[in-house]
């Protein structure tokens, strides 16, 4: 069970904040393959059930060398704004090297749109394990580089942002068709994001928390049938926090 304080992806999130409670479930083998569901429930006034995920895939660890693989299913309420509501699946790939004071790894992976489009996204990221208190407490701070084309986006504009949102209160619509971001089949740097993940092991208990830091990169110009926006990207502070227990047979 977690909680996270906001939906980010690549630097990008939608004005207002969407906050999650996130049960979830997962079942790993020792052999590497796992399997895991959860649901995102949005407790920002209105209350719902807004993004379930199912996930599977193999992770592998040897000689310093590590990776994975895995292919990812998002359901999205139909009033979701969060900024990767328009996405339906992806498939990832990671693979990373244990250095003596670092690991250093490489992902890429495909987010498919609900209207066909795809987006591809890669990252390089820096991290280091450290253990206190015979490994019971584990501090990973780690350093990310996100690049990717920007459909998902586009994509979000045309059915959340510029007033085609369907909540109450909407403002006055944008055709959908009119809207567009210029360059979004670029492939672009996105953010780079810092994080330090904090966890604390008892028993078969997890305690984590997950602080991080977004710096937006590449503010996109958005063409719509009247006007062309030049949007502004704050830098994000945001979070996760949670419990999890292991059942080990």
């Amino acid at each position: 069970m977690s909680y996270s304080s906001d939906a980010i992806l690549m630097g990008r999130r939608d004005s207002v904040t969407a906050p999650y409670i996130m049960p979830s479930v997962g079942y790993y083998n020792r052999s590497g393959f796992y399997a895991d569901a959860s649901l995102s429930y949005l407790v920002k006034d209105e209350n719902r059930v807004d993004m379930g995920v199912l996930s599977a895939g193999y992770r592998f660890d040897a000689n310093g060398i590590y990776g994975g693989i895995a292919a990812t299913k998002y359901f999205f309420n139909e009033e979701s704004y969060n900024v990767q509501s328009q996405t339906s699946g992806n498939v990832m790939a990671l693979l990373g090297y244990e250095f003596n004071f670092l690991e250093l790894s490489v992902m890429g992976s495909a987010y498919f749109s609900e209207d066909g489009d795809t987006d591809f996204f890669a990252g390089v990221i820096l991290d280091n394990t450290l253990s206190l208190i015979e490994n019971k407490l584990i501090f990973n701070p780690s350093f990310r580089l996100n690049a990717s084309s920007q459909y998902f986006y586009q994509e979000y504009y045309q059915t959340s942002r510029l007033g085609n949102r369907k909540r109450k209160n909407v403002m006055q619509q944008v055709p959908v068709g009119t809207i567009e971001l210029e360059e979004a089949s670029n492939f672009n740097i996105l953010s780079v994001e810092l994080s330090l993940p904090v966890s604390y092991y008892h028993n078969q208990f997890i305690f984590y928390f997950k602080p991080h830091l977004a710096f937006p990169e590449g503010e996109s110009k958005i063409i719509t049938q009247d006007a062309v926006y030049e949007e502004t990207l704050d830098d994000i502070f945001y979070f996760s926090v949670g419990i999890g227990y292991w059942l080990i047979p």
